[in-house]
């Protein structure tokens, strides 16, 4: 089924030259008469390379033929993620690479969605925010009451970020999987 170029709102996936592609940013110019110019930047969804293209008049693109897994993530041996359906027990592998920075938000037993192209995985979808106990947190030190004081914490997954003063080991807090910024303490 064909797209529109001015269909091409943030977050669609299209292909372009049997590539799938998401729009990360789109810019729409009107034309006199009634012809537009499209500026979008597109995310391959196979290598993540991020590309600037403009499109013009009435061009047509197709859609991706992208479907979503919801599948529980079982391990990692450093260079290979694991990952299983829950319904058909099928299990997954994908590369390292492929999960990039998203490997400090997974733990096992984390349910996740996969993206697949041509019946392959391509891309690991986290959820916008993850629960994560925190490891390791310097003591906050006495009498620094100021509300801006932050410090660093690990948390279970090897990932460290920066965390109020208050956070100690032990806490539960949520992280933003898209920045890796604190959101909030959990409460258990």
């Amino acid at each position: 089924m064909a797209l529109s170029i001015t269909e091409l709102k943030k977050g669609v996936l299209f292909q372009l030259d049997g590539t799938p592609y998401r729009v990360v940013d789109y810019n729409q110019k009107v034309m006199g008469r009634g012809g537009s110019i499209v500026n979008v930047r597109i995310k391959s969804l196979l290598d993540g390379k991020v590309l600037e293209k403009t499109f013009k008049g009435n061009e047509q693109l197709d859609r991706a033929d992208v479907s979503n897994q919801t599948v529980q993530y079982l391990y990692s041996d450093g260079d290979i993620f694991y990952f299983m359906n829950d319904d058909t027990f099928e299990q997954f592998e994908i590369k390292a690479d492929l999960v990039g920075d998203g490997a400090g938000y997974l733990k096992e037993g984390d349910q996740i969605t996969l993206q697949f192209f041509d019946g392959n995985p391509i891309n690991v979808e986290l959820p916008k925010n993850v629960p994560l106990l925190v490891t390791y947190a310097e003591d906050a030190v006495k009498g620094d009451t100021s509300s801006s004081i932050t410090k660093d914490a690990t948390l279970e997954t090897g990932l460290t970020i920066r965390v109020p003063a208050f956070i100690k080991t032990g806490d539960l807090i949520s992280v933003d999987t898209s920045s890796g910024a604190y959101r909030e303490r959990v409460k258990a």
